[in-house]
């Protein structure tokens, strides 16, 4: 059975992280999501799969034209108009039942497995979620799918649609009856199907989880990073501290003095301490280095970033390229945070940096600020607000 995998779209909410990379190439523990996604659909046995790509597709296909043991088809939405119409252009390497899976969302080979071998003609895998409606809201009677309301005004119902199915090539035919009416979204599609009376089998997934928002890396880094399984590649010094699963890649150097607490992983090429202290949950990037007496907690360090001896960063995401002089805090707590018109409310959140910013020394940062990319921001500043991609803090 063959999969396609829907990576075309860009994820405006998770600016500034996407104004350089396609949400799919966000990085999860040194991964791309959509790496996770791949390596999902074949260890559920599919080996071949259409992916849809279209912003910045470039970087996907460079980064997996050596991916091992799949068959990888690449076809372009050149508008994003919608998930239906991202599913349309696949049409023609489909002739019988396949999988449509998000490639920027976490799945596991066990939920795909179920679908795969379900006998239902349609399929549905669902979640409860704490949040359910700012997703497809499902309900379901007797297993079978009776409605999907796509991010309802009120809170009801605890299901929600992963946007992952098995589908019949006859559902090119809802798609295009839909599409020209100006209907592009695969909600309505599967909406139509019940409408017309067929049944959609539900299945529980055993894991998933999206990428919405900047600070959701972090969640899902810290929950996926259990999984890294721990090894030592790189130089030890004597007086280095490991305690619980830890990965540290390939010429990296920690230096004498740093005390690790896994789970953590730490890329290749990377220098880290003397005396610098991480803590779980914490991905560090390629070529990254980490100066002396610095400690991070909890966070996504991306890969060629540089940060500063005596800094401190916790529940923080920190983009690739990044410079950052010494002394640098990021302070975590409860805010609220604006995106799109949306306002959420945080508990515990540190800073979201943007790529190739310079951050002068004794910088503070407060809880839930998010600092675009290229920017500049002198010594001695303390942030309390959100700043612009290419902007200078004087």
């Amino acid at each position: 059975m063959k999969a396609v995998i829907l990576a075309a779209g860009e994820g405006r909410r998770l600016r500034p992280f996407t104004e350089t990379k396609p949400k799919v190439m966000l990085p999860i523990a040194n991964k791309p999501v959509l790496e996770y996604v791949f390596d999902a659909a074949k260890n559920s046995g599919i080996t071949e799969i259409i992916v849809v790509v279209g912003y910045k597709k470039e970087a996907i296909m460079e980064y997996f034209k050596n991916y091992k043991d799949m068959d990888i088809t690449y076809v372009v939405q050149d508008k994003q108009l919608g998930t239906a119409h991202a599913l349309l252009q696949a049409k023609k390497h489909l002739t019988s039942s396949f999988i449509v899976i998000s490639g920027d969302n976490i799945v596991e080979s066990n939920s795909i497995s179920k679908l795969i071998k379900d006998n239902s003609e349609y399929s549905i895998l669902i979640k409860e979620h704490p949040y359910p409606s700012k997703y497809g809201v499902i309900f379901v009677e007797k297993n079978h799918l009776t409605k999907i309301v796509e991010k309802p005004k009120d809170e009801y119902g605890k299901f929600i649609s992963t946007g992952v199915y098995k589908l019949p090539s006859l559902i090119f035919e809802n798609i295009e009856d839909l599409a020209s009416q100006g209907i592009y979204d695969l909600t309505s599609v599967i909406q139509s199907v019940i409408d017309q009376g067929k049944k959609i089998n539900t299945i529980i997934a055993d894991t998933w989880m999206d990428i919405v928002y900047p600070w959701d890396l972090i969640y899902v880094n810290a929950a996926m990073l259990p999984n890294t399984s721990a090894s030592i590649s790189g130089t030890l010094e004597k007086g280095v501290t490991i305690k619980g699963d830890v990965s540290i890649g390939k010429d990296t150097t920690v230096y004498s003095g740093c005390y690790i607490v896994g789970p953590v992983t730490i890329g290749e090429c990377c220098e880290i301490g003397p005396n610098a202290c991480i803590f779980p949950s914490t991905t560090i990037g390629n070529n990254s280095v980490v100066h002396p007496f610095s400690e991070i907690r909890n966070s996504v360090i991306m890969a060629d970033s540089h940060i500063g001896s005596n800094s401190f960063i916790t529940h923080s995401i920190i983009g690739k390229g990044n410079i950052i002089n010494h002394n640098f805090s990021s302070i975590s707590g409860k805010t609220t945070i604006e995106i799109e018109g949306q306002f959420m409310k945080l508990d515990n959140i540190g800073v979201m940096i943007g790529d190739d910013c310079s951050i002068g020394s004794n910088v503070f940062v407060d809880p839930g600020i998010i600092i675009g990319r290229k920017c500049n921001i002198s010594p001695l500043k303390r942030v309390i607000k959100n700043i612009s991609s290419k902007s200078k803090v004087m």
